[in-house]
């Protein structure tokens, strides 16, 4: 069934949490809410639920108004990045808990309550109360019993927060498989870029409030309607420089340049803003091409498998992201390739003029 929001606003006070908003979203797939801390993302979840009543607007679901329907007399499962679980019943009364209110038979509670534990890692512990399972597990035990319920709309803040590498990854994996089958209307939270692209769909970019760009997944992070959309996609930050673009060329403000081919060439000559996803900024020599760039180290990181890597050139800072660990000190002078042929443009009005590749 589709959730619509037709014209949705939401004023606490003076301060306005969601700027009008007008968004459809289909059953099957994955619909992605895609920001920062603050953008927004629970605040919509609430008004899709019914836990929020919009200022302005009217949220459908399934072709009917359901704008001011309390979340009780809708069928919808939530589950937030901090778990909620009841202290006094077994994992195993947690996760039927939805079903016996529903009235459903012992022997299809038993089945449905098995199959979703063995999925989430949780058979073994279907005895054990809350208070004696980690962090993790509580989490995965509120998961189940969202996902036991077989609800019209499931919405998913940031749901796998908590857990630990591994099984994040492998939830991530099984996740859409689980809900391809189901009639129901998935919304799923993150502020991940990566997980976005991972469970595919359709994703909104959030920025303070406002859908900024929706669509397929892969599109919005290939093509990103302006600026503040393709920061929202970018993790660590992409980077934004300001370059000419003369006749067939395209320079950095110290004359480092490279050819304006393709369609570049028939953009019209002036200022754009050049942006560059980290990991299309690397230490020199590591992609055998691109366009090179010396920069002085400010920060290096490495974050599990990767370096993250800060330094200033050309009178900006940037951000390199390579796979494995490489040590810079801060300070050093180092050489980073640029690989240009992923680059996006954006006019001096920070809308996208051209997306050079697959960035």
């Amino acid at each position: 069934m589709t959730l619509a929001l037709k014209g949705v606003t939401l004023r606490v006070g003076a301060d306005i949490h969601i700027y009008e908003t007008s968004v459809e979203l289909d059953e099957g797939g994955f619909n992605i809410l895609l920001g920062t801390t603050l953008s927004g993302k629970t605040t919509l979840m609430r008004l899709m639920a019914g836990l929020l009543k919009p200022t302005r607007g009217e949220v459908w679901f399934g072709g009917k108004n359901v704008t001011g329907v309390p979340v009780r007399r809708r069928n919808v499962a939530m589950v937030y990045q901090q778990f909620i679980n009841y202290p006094n019943m077994s994992v195993f009364e947690n996760i039927a808990s939805p079903l016996r209110v529903e009235g459903e038979s012992a022997n299809k509670i038993k089945t449905r309550v098995g199959a979703i534990a063995e999925l989430l890692k949780l058979s073994p512990l279907l005895e054990r109360r809350p208070m004696e399972l980690s962090g993790g597990q509580q989490q995965r035990t509120a998961l189940a019993r969202a996902l036991v319920k077989e609800a019209d709309l499931v919405l998913l803040d940031e749901p796998l927060a908590n857990l630990d590498y591994k099984l994040r990854e492998a939830l991530r994996d099984e996740l859409p498989k689980l809900f391809a089958g189901r009639h129901s209307t998935v919304v799923y939270a993150t502020s991940e870029p990566g997980e976005a692209l991972l469970l595919g769909g359709h994703t909104a970019a959030l920025h303070e409030g406002r859908i900024v760009q929706f669509g397929p997944t892969a599109e919005v992070y290939r093509q990103p309607a302006d600026r503040i959309a393709a920061a929202v996609f970018s993790d660590p930050p992409i980077n934004f420089v300001e370059v000419v673009k003369k006749s067939d060329r395209i320079e950095l403000g110290d004359g480092t340049g490279w050819p304006a081919s393709g369609a570049l060439k028939g953009l019209a000559d002036g200022t754009y803003t050049m942006g560059l996803r980290p990991h299309f900024v690397l230490p020199g020599g590591a992609n055998g091409g691109g366009v090179p760039v010396e920069g002085r180290v400010s920060i290096a990181e490495i974050s599990g498998s990767e370096s993250v890597v800060h330094f200033d050139a050309h009178g900006v800072s940037w951000v390199s992201q390579a796979h494995g660990v490489r040590g810079y000190d801060a300070g050093a002078q180092a050489r980073f390739m640029l690989d240009v042929s992923r680059a996006l443009y954006f006019g001096s009005d920070g809308r996208l003029v051209h997306a050079a590749g697959s960035a």
